[in-house]
C-alpha cells in the first residue's frame, strides 16, 4: 500500500466516522472540535490541542479521528492521528 493510498484510507475513514457519530453534533456543538474513536466514542473540547491530547490518552494513537463540528473543509485536511 502506498502512502497515497494510506491518507486516502485514513480520509475515507474519518468522513464515515463523523457522518455516523458526528454529524449529531451539529446543533448544540458546532465550532468545537470532536474526536471520534473507532468504536464510535465521542470527546468534544474547544481547543483542538488540548483535544489530541486527551483523544490519544483516551483511545491511543492512531485509533480516533478528528474534525471541527459542522466544518466540512477541517475533514479534509484533518486525519486520524
Amino acid at each position: 500500500m502506498t502512502n497515497q493510498d494510506w491518507m486516502e484510507r485514513k480520509l475515507e475513514e474519518q468522513r464515515r466516522l463523523y457522518e455516523r457519530y458526528g454529524k449529531a453534533l451539529e446543533r448544540d456543538h458546532t465550532g468545537e472540535f470532536v474526536a471520534i474513536s473507532l468504536d464510535g466514542d465521542i470527546l468534544l473540547d474547544r481547543k483542538m490541542g488540548k483535544l489530541l491530547r486527551r483523544a490519544t490518552d483516551t483511545f491511543g494513537r492512531d485509533n480516533f479521528a478528528m474534525a471541527r463540528v459542522g466544518y466540512e473543509a477541517m475533514t479534509e485536511w484533518m486525519s486520524a492521528v
